[in-house]
């Protein structure tokens, strides 16, 4: 699984506000079962957020927010297939996650 790829939420209940996630985990940390993940909110789910801590990326054609301070490891295995991947978007996911850890 390549970072920056994007998956279906594995959580039914909450798919319908975040349809996606997208794994953050470098891939030098494959043998860990598990991969750090931010949630991809839908935008009218998202309300008003800050877009540091919240970038907006695009996935399939359709904008959301990247929820960083929602960063949650889920297991490898239940991130089967992925529909897209958002590396072109990169810098927007690592400055969000860089809010959440150091405030900057």
């Amino acid at each position: 699984m390549a970072q920056y790829d994007v998956f279906p939420n594995p959580s039914r209940s909450a798919s319908e506000g975040i349809p996606y996630v997208v794994v953050v985990q470098s891939e030098l940390l494959d043998a860990l079962s598990t991969r750090l993940t931010l949630p991809l909110a839908v935008l009218d789910v998202a309300g008003k957020v800050p877009t540091v801590l919240c970038p907006v990326v695009t996935v399939k054609g359709q904008r959301m927010h990247a929820l960083a301070h929602y960063a949650a490891p889920l297991p490898a295995k239940l991130l089967r297939k992925p529909v897209d991947n958002v590396a072109m978007q990169a810098s927007a996911l690592v400055a969000a996650m860089d809010a959440v850890l150091s405030g900057i």
